[in-house]
């Protein structure tokens, strides 16, 4: 027995990674890989059955790892991207998630047959967008302007509503409230969740930022304490009522992002990593205990009731959500046209699913199917049309100039402020608070994140983001830098400084790192050296004025060559085996030594 319950755990974690892995390979959602492994190993070739496996466990797991990766979605959210939309996203978790709900219903009947109670439930479930699913797919789609940044908060701050109206109307079906006191039930019952989740969820986050503020944990303690607290929190928080750690989860992930107090970007990168491996468990444990048979048994009713919601219920709800935004009609029309479900969505219904139908509920067995067929018809259908759509309608930039520094020193700002002053977007990024302040005063765009967290991919206006230039002292972080962002951008414009000699391996020299950019003496230490000494940036049309100086071998002591823009506002980055060939009428960016 023992034997078994290891086998098939170690199963579902080989066959989650797999899939992941598989995913990243092909380019696809990680979620469609995912739930297709799922339903090979279990309905399909039967060699896993979740509930034999885990047992009385199984939900009780599927429930804390939700609130897990709520956390760590929590954590990705900055308050300060949340101003300029802040009305649109208020709107979309109330006009939208209600308009979801009072046209899911009759949907859910007529279209599934299903009896009201049960039409309530899953329209109930289906509240929900997907934030796992979403976020990707922004960072593929790679919008411009706010779209990115509502749908990111809305998928993340619907979660727990959806899962507290699913309670509540649970708690109906069950025959626990009377008609009579039906609404009062719905609308106390979801503040008071919501406020106990919310109040709970802060205590414990300050909790926490004073034990690490006063040094009362060890460093390597940090993300096992972290994580236990909100193991804590969330099974506190549920106890008092149903489903309310989920609020208890994200309020405390988006509390300790946004404090300044103390540094937790290593809690944030072990969260992400945990967050990876809990999804990829969860999809293919939820997927394996569905039967072919349920889903044969909803038949083309359930992609009749899919296309409902892509086509009339998620339009109709961000239309009446966005009256009176700013927001164009092209971007409320993509906004419209994005709402996959995902886990909570499949993890809440399985749960009730499995309650109702031990108590004999009709129709209860098919609210799991039904759920899945919505989750794999709205991924497959947003993730094929998303980027064609976005490009349809202009929100994406077809050939971005924004440059993302990797750095905001001395070096990196005095780049930043050329380029910002003819007209290109530029981002710089750095970990070190004393940079990030200074290039605040300075007036650039900075974010203090590290360039490996995946909160920072979703900070940064990615849509507007052509070129990377990794400018730190630290030589095999900027090569790992350029790895990581050949996936966004190409390796053609990913950029790092020369290293310095036998400051980074042979190996790595060869095999790892973006193009070395400027000159081909440009390490950090000389361009840092220069500025210290007096050196400028300087902005010169091409060619020259008679007192400017020009230098056409860029090796000579008196300038360097950085970039060159030419008519038509493209930026070109030169490297140091490369000159980049001038026209008149062209800008050029050089370093003028002393």
């Amino acid at each position: 027995m023992n034997e078994h319950v290891l086998i098939g755990i170690g199963l579902i974690v080989i066959l989650g990674v797999i899939a992941q892995w598989i995913a990243w390979r092909l380019r696809l959602p990680s979620i469609l890989m995912l739930l297709f492994f799922g339903f090979l190993a279990g309905p399909i070739f039967n060699i896993l059955d979740p509930e034999q496996l885990l047992g009385d466990l199984l939900f009780p797991a599927v429930s804390l790892s939700v609130g897990i990766i709520l956390f760590e979605g929590g954590l990705g959210l900055r308050l300060e991207n949340l101003r300029h939309v802040r009305s649109v996203v208020r709107n979309l978790l109330t006009i939208g998630a209600l308009v979801t709900l009072l046209l899911g219903i009759p949907a859910a009947h007529y279209i599934l047959g299903l009896d009201w109670p049960i039409s309530i439930l899953l329209a109930s479930i289906l509240v929900v967008t997907g934030p796992t699913v979403v976020i990707p797919l922004m960072r593929f789609v790679r919008p411009r302007g706010k779209i990115a940044s509502i749908l990111k908060w809305e998928g993340i701050l619907i979660d727990p509503l959806g899962a507290i109206l699913a309670v509540l109307a649970f708690n109906a079906i069950k025959g626990e409230w009377t008609a009579g006191n039906f609404i009062p039930n719905m609308i106390g019952g979801m503040l008071l969740a919501l406020v106990v989740g919310g109040v709970l969820g802060a205590v414990a986050a300050y909790l926490l930022v004073f034990l690490l503020e006063n040094h009362w944990i060890p460093e390597y303690l940090h993300s096992p304490i972290s994580l236990i607290t909100l193991m804590l929190v969330f099974i506190i928080s549920n106890t008092l009522i149903a489903e309310s750690g989920l609020m208890s989860a994200i309020v405390m992930g988006v509390v300790m992002a946004n404090q300044k107090r103390v540094d937790v970007e290593h809690i944030i990168e072990f969260k992400e990593q945990l967050g990876v491996l809990l999804l990829s468990v969860l999809f293919i444990v939820l997927a394996a205990r569905v039967e072919i048979v349920d889903f044969l048994n909803v038949g083309w009713s359930g992609v009749i009731f899919v296309l409902a919601l892509v086509i009339i219920v998620r339009p109709v709800s961000v239309w009446l959500s966005t009256i009176g935004s700013d927001l164009d009609n092209k971007e409320k029309l993509f906004l419209s046209w994005i709402a996959p479900r995902g886990i909570v969505a499949m993890s809440v219904a399985s749960l009730f699913a499995l309650q109702l139908e031990t108590s004999g509920i009709e129709g209860a067995k098919l609210v799991a199917p039904i759920t899945i067929m919505v989750v794999v018809g709205t991924v497959l259908i947003y993730s094929l049309t998303a980027k064609p759509l976005a490009q349809a309608l202009d929100l994406v930039e077809r050939d971005p100039q924004g440059v993302l520094l990797l750095g905001a020193h001395r070096i990196a700002r005095a780049l930043a402020k050329a380029l910002d002053s003819v007209g290109i977007t530029v981002v710089l990024v750095d970990t070190n608070a004393n940079n990030v302040r200074k290039a605040k005063r300075e007036g650039l765009q900075v974010y203090e994140n590290s360039i490996f967290s995946d909160s920072v991919i979703d900070q940064i206006p990615l849509g507007e983001i052509g070129y990377m230039l990794a400018l730190t002292s630290d030589d095999q972080i900027n090569a790992l830098a350029c790895v990581r962002f050949t996936d966004f951008l190409s390796k053609n414009n990913v950029y790092q400084l020369q290293p310095q000699k036998n400051n980074i391996s042979e190996s790595m020299r060869k095999r790892v790192h973006g193009q070395y950019v400027f000159n081909c003496d440009a390490t950090f230490e000389f361009l840092d050296t220069a500025l210290l000494k007096g050196a400028t940036v300087a902005i010169q049309p091409f060619p020259a004025k008679k007192d400017e100086p020009v230098e056409k071998d860029i090796s000579l002591p008196t300038a360097i060559e950085l970039f060159v823009i030419d008519s038509e506002k493209r930026l070109h980055v030169t490297t140091c085996d490369s000159e980049i060939k001038k026209q008149p009428g062209n800008l050029v960016i050089r370093l003028l030594l002393k």
